[in-house]
């Protein structure tokens, strides 16, 4: 799956904050860094310019997280968190055990928990794929990225309830 084809949840405090972030990007990062860039193209030999090569980076960087957020936004599915029902769903919190140690993290976008704690794995991730759309008491297997089998039974599913 493409990314430009993932639906990701988020909650609307989360879209908001990307949108913010974008809207900064946007207007303020991209005229700051030009502002970079010009001023070090005017001290002359670019080539042993390292302040011009360091903005043209940081504008590599920049235009990489405008692109990365368009997308996300554009194809963001936004709400309230889902009101746990005990199925594991995007957006819920997860407690498990996986290979005989409790873990609890956040099924869904690692943006909707930033400035938490809080592990997120996507609904793409092995883990995630594999436990989508269990419920409490469900246990299965993945397949790690390093070809390793695990083992994971769902022990709680509750409803995500932000920062």
């Amino acid at each position: 799956m493409s990314q430009d084809s993932q639906v990701t949840f988020l909650t609307q405090d989360a879209y908001d904050r990307l949108a913010a972030e974008l809207e900064e990007l946007s207007v303020n990062g991209r005229n700051e860094i030009a502002k970079r860039i010009e001023a070090a193209r005017e001290e002359g030999d670019l080539k042993e310019n390292g302040g011009y090569h360091a903005a043209k980076d940081e504008q590599g960087k920049i235009e990489s997280r405008i692109v990365q957020l368009t997308l996300l936004l554009r194809h963001a599915t936004v709400g309230a968190a889902p009101e746990s029902h005990g199925v594991v769903e995007p957006g819920t919190v997860i407690t498990a055990t996986i290979a005989g140690d409790e873990s609890v993290f956040l099924i869904g976008n690692r943006e909707m928990a930033s400035g938490s704690d809080l592990p997120v794995y996507s609904e793409q991730s092995p883990l995630g794929a594999a436990i989508l759309g269990l419920t409490v008491g469900d246990s299965t297997k993945y397949t790690a990225p390093n070809g390793k089998e695990i083992a994971v039974t769902v022990d709680k599913v509750e409803t995500y309830a932000g920062q």
